[in-house]
C-alpha cells in the first residue's frame, strides 16, 4: 500500500491550507464562531468554488471522484484551523447520506446551496445502526417519523435533515424538510464552536431516501469516523507546533524551557503520540481506499485517535501553564475540538472495548 499523497491531493493540499492561513486565522474564525451565525457562509461558498466540498463525491454524483484519501486531505487542514463551517455535518455526514440515496439535494450540497444534516444520533452515543430505534409510521406518500434526535450537528442551519429510522423490519435513510410541521429543533453550541441541534419528531412528513440502508450506514459512518480522526489529527499537529514554538521562545531562569529535561520529555511524548495516531490515520485510508478496512480497523483508528489527541492536549495545556486553558490562545480550543471530536460516533473507550471485542 502507498501511504503518501499524490502530486494531485498534495496540490489540494496545499491550496486549501494557504487558503485557511490568509482567511482564516485564528482571530478571524473567532469573530465568525461569535457572529449570529456561528459560521460564515462567505467561506462556505469559497470552499464551493475550490471544489472541496464536491471532492470527496463520485464522478457519477456530480463530484470530482475523491475518495478516503482525499478527505483526509481535506480535513486534516481544517481541523488545524479549527473550522466553525459546517463541513462534518453537510459533507462527510448529510452529503454522503445524500449520496447514498441518490438524491437531488446532493448537488446543492456540493455547489454549497444548501446544507445537509445528518439526524442519527438518539442518545446512546454509539455508531452502531442497530441502536437506532426510531420507528417510521404510514407508507408511500403518507411516511411519518416521531421522536427526537439528539447532537445532529449543523442541524438547525440544515436545509435538508436526512434521518435515520426504522421502516418496518428494516432501517432506512428519510429526508425530511427541517421547516415542516411536526418538526421542533432545539439548537445549541458545542464545546468546540460549532452548531448542532436536538430534533424533535412528532409524526412530521417524511420522504423515504433508501430502504435497507444498514450498510450503507455502516459505510457512512465509517467514512465519516475517518473525517472526524482526520480533523482530530489535524488539530494534534497544530498543538504540537505551537507548543514546540512555545517552549522554545518562553524562558525560565534565563534558558527556554524547552532545554529543562521534563518540558523535552513532554515534547517527546507528544511528538510520538502524534505521529502514531497520523500513521494510523494513513493506514486506515489506504485500507478504505484499497475496500480492506474493517469494523476492527475503524475502532482503532477512533480508539487511538480519541485516547492520544486528550494527551496531547493535556500535554500542551500543562506546557503553557495558566495561559493554555484561556479563550485568547488556541490551544484550549484546539484540545476542545479533539474532545468533541472523539464524542461524536462512540468515545475511545468505547472503540477500544469494541476492539477487544473483535481480537
Amino acid at each position: 500500500m502507498d501511504f503518501t499523497f499524490t502530486d494531485e491531493q498534495q496540490m489540494l493540499r496545499d491550496s486549501l491550507s494557504g487558503f485557511l492561513a490568509k482567511n482564516y486565522d485564528f482571530d478571524q474564525r473567532n469573530a465568525i464562531v461569535r457572529s449570529e451565525a456561528g459560521w460564515s457562509r462567505d467561506v462556505w461558498g469559497q470552499f464551493a468554488e475550490l471544489g472541496v466540498l464536491g471532492m470527496p463525491f463520485s464522478e457519477e454524483h456530480g463530484g470530482f471522484g475523491g475518495g478516503a484519501s482525499e478527505m483526509v486531505a481535506i480535513a486534516e487542514p481544517f481541523g488545524a484551523h479549527l473550522l466553525a463551517e459546517p463541513f462534518i455535518a453537510s459533507v462527510a455526514l448529510g452529503g454522503a447520506a445524500l449520496a447514498a440515496g441518490n438524491s437531488d439535494w446532493l448537488e446543492k450540497v456540493m455547489g454549497g446551496e444548501a446544507i445537509a444534516a445528518f439526524a442519527y444520533e438518539e442518545g446512546r452515543g454509539t455508531p452502531d445502526p442497530e441502536a437506532v430505534a426510531m420507528q417510521s409510521g404510514g407508507s408511500g406518500d403518507a411516511i411519518t417519523l416521531s421522536g427526537e434526535k439528539r447532537m445532529v450537528l449543523g442541524g438547525a442551519d440544515a436545509d435538508v435533515l436526512v434521518v435515520a429510522a426504522r421502516h418496518g423490519d428494516t432501517l432506512a435513510l428519510f429526508t425530511v424538510d427541517p421547516a415542516a410541521e411536526g418538526v421542533a429543533i432545539t439548537s445549541y453550541p458545542t464545546i468546540d464552536g460549532r452548531r448542532a441541534a436536538n430534533i424533535r419528531f412528532d409524526a412530521a412528513p417524511a420522504s423515504l431516501l433508501l430502504g435497507n440502508a444498514s450498510d450503507a450506514i455502516r459505510t457512512l459512518l465509517d467514512n465519516a469516523i475517518l473525517a472526524i480522526s482526520a480533523e482530530s489529527i489535524g488539530a494534534m499537529g497544530a498543538l504540537l507546533r505551537q507548543t514546540a514554538e512555545y517552549a522554545a521562545t518562553r524562558k525560565q531562569f534565563g534558558v527556554p524551557i524547552m532545554t529543562f529535561q521534563t518540558i523535552a520529555h513532554r515534547l517527546a511524548d507528544m511528538k510520538i503520540a502524534y505521529s502514531k495516531a497520523r500513521a494510523t490515520m494513513l493506514y486506515t485510508a489506504a485500507l478504505i481506499e484499497a475496500g480492506q478496512a474493517g469494523p476492527k480497523d475503524i475502532a482503532i483508528l477512533k480508539g487511538q485517535t480519541g485516547k492520544l489527541g486528550r494527551e496531547i492536549g493535556e500535554a500542551a495545556i500543562q506546557t503553557h501553564g495558566g495561559v493554555g486553558m484561556t479563550d485568547e490562545l488556541s490551544i484550549s480550543h484546539l484540545h476542545k475540538r479533539i474532545l468533541a471530536n472523539d464524542a461524536l460516533l462512540g468515545g475511545f473507550e468505547y472503540h477500544l472495548r469494541k476492539v477487544g471485542t473483535l481480537a
